[in-house]
């Protein structure tokens, strides 16, 4: 699997793909559980831990020498720390 994602462009818009599709994976399935368990219904944080997986992935695109897609999953960070914020005003109004 390494070696597929050496293969991968070194550009800004892989990494914004890559930085959006994981959370939105992750999330789907944090979204998923907070409806339909009690346990997770007022576990909101569950969803920064989603958007945290960004982390891992712009450690592992800077080791390998893909720094344009690190810059990339990190605008997608911040695009998903916003959404977030504006869902946490949202819940509260």
């Amino acid at each position: 699997m390494a070696k597929l994602f050496y293969s991968i462009k070194n550009h800004v818009l892989v990494g914004l793909a890559i930085g959006l599709g994981s959370p939105l994976i992750l999330g789907s399935i944090a979204w998923y559980l907070m409806h339909h368990t009690t346990v997770f219904k007022k576990a909101d944080l569950l969803l920064i831990g989603c958007v945290a997986v960004n982390l891992v992935w712009v450690n592992y695109f800077n080791k390998i020498n893909k720094e344009n897609i690190g810059r990339g999953i990190v605008s997608a960070t911040f695009l998903c720390a916003f959404v977030f914020f504006f869902y946490k005003i949202m819940q509260e109004v």
